[in-house]
């Protein structure tokens, strides 16, 4: 047994602990301030340098033995509007606030990896810095903490999602696109409203929404290869008043996934190409606009050989899993345009113990097993990588 795996087992309850108490108190994206000061009271208790940043984030130093290389460990701290279903003793106490993604496993195992690692700093030279990061959910809280110096002095980064999909006991950190990019549009037509049964006197926006809904349906399957797998949703039509008037403006609103950079950085272009060229086409116009909430999540062949190691360590060969990419996004991509990274999803599924939900839902729970792999993980990994 590793001096990693037996420190995350001598700290098992404290772990579970931490979680449930996170669970009870959830907090919304950029408003964690009970959770980032609790993050910052378990910092002090173990004599750790720490400091709040980008105000409710949390940046803490574990110096070793000697200098070295900096690896960062990310925990992501915010929790979801939902409002929770789960009759279990630490169930959510903020009203409509849920932590429904598995952020508060992901704030106590990054705690208990810095007591791990806080314990054996001897054993290690270099440094490793903790980011316990705000508002994933609402993709703005990567950007603000490498604002506000998450990355200085940083040679790699690695990160964890707990991951309802994967058997517990299971870890995917394979090499290559891990989650998708999330752009999101919103289209604005401006037609001519007029009365239902004369349409010759107006422009239609009814008709125009539609067809650029359908118009846009071509973007995939004509403009994008088949080798890149991609996604384009209109998943709002807003127009029209009344069965007999002639809807005179419309509002549509989608999202774009993908997993490559060179795709995720065409979509803007096309989708105002499209939507222009048919507002003209019915003499009617627009206005496009476009963000990119996050960018593709791409693990470097490197860094993801020694999660797949660490792995190894701690659970044997057998608990290396293959897991598909997943069209989700993550903030954590920003972290990755110029950091050597690698993000690890963490099995948590076991239906002999806890009902199976997704994420995001009302009924998500977890097997608590997974936040030892967690913990353990994010300590060993910060090992490997220092003395690599």
């Amino acid at each position: 047994m590793t001096k990693v795996k037996e420190l995350a087992n001598k700290y098992k309850d404290y772990t579970i602990a931490l979680r449930r108490d996170f669970h009870m108190y959830p907090e919304a994206s950029m408003k964690e301030y009970k959770t980032s000061g609790k993050i910052l009271k378990e910092l002090n208790k173990m004599n750790i340098e720490c400091e709040k940043v980008a105000d409710t984030g949390v940046i803490a130093t574990i110096k070793g033995k000697g200098d070295g290389k900096t690896i960062a460990l990310r925990a992501d701290i915010d929790a979801l509007e939902v409002k929770e279903e789960n009759n279990v003793s630490y169930k959510s106490r903020n009203e409509g606030l849920m932590h429904a993604c598995g952020h508060d496993g992901h704030t106590a195992s990054l705690l208990t990896a810095a007591k791990i690692l806080n314990d054996i700093k001897d054993e290690f030279s270099g440094s490793v810095k903790l980011i316990f990061q705000p508002g994933e959910e609402v993709a703005l809280g990567a950007k603000k903490m490498i604002t506000n110096g998450a990355l200085e002095d940083v040679d790699g980064i690695f990160g964890i999602h707990i991951w309802n999909d994967l058997e517990a006991g299971k870890v995917s950190v394979e090499k290559g696109p891990r989650m998708a990019s999330a752009g999101k549009f919103s289209i604005n037509v401006e037609g001519k409203g007029g009365h239902g049964s004369m349409p010759h006197q107006g422009v239609d926006a009814v008709l125009v929404g539609s067809a650029i809904v359908m118009n846009l349906q071509s973007v995939v399957s004509r403009e994008i290869s088949p080798l890149d797998p991609s996604v384009l949703s209109v998943g709002i039509f807003n127009s029209g008043s009344r069965f007999n008037v002639m809807a005179g403006s419309a509002y549509l609103e989608g999202t774009t996934r993908c997993f490559n950079m060179e795709v995720n950085d065409r979509f803007e272009d096309i989708i105002k190409r499209i939507v222009n060229k048919t507002c003209e086409t019915y003499k009617a116009k627009a206005k496009v606009k476009y963000e990119q909430l996050v960018i593709p999540t791409i693990n470097d062949d490197f860094m993801s050989e020694i999660g797949e190691n660490a792995v190894k360590k701690l659970k044997g060969l057998d608990a290396v899993s293959t897991y598909e990419k997943t069209t989700g996004g993550e903030d954590f991509s920003f972290y990755t345009v110029n950091t050597p990274s690698a993000f690890a999803f963490v099995g948590s599924k076991n239906e002999k113990k806890v009902d199976y939900y997704p994420h995001h839902h009302s009924k998500f729970d977890i097997d608590e097993e997974a936040l030892l792999i967690s913990s353990g993980l994010y300590a060993q990994f910060a090992i490997d990588f220092l003395n690599k």
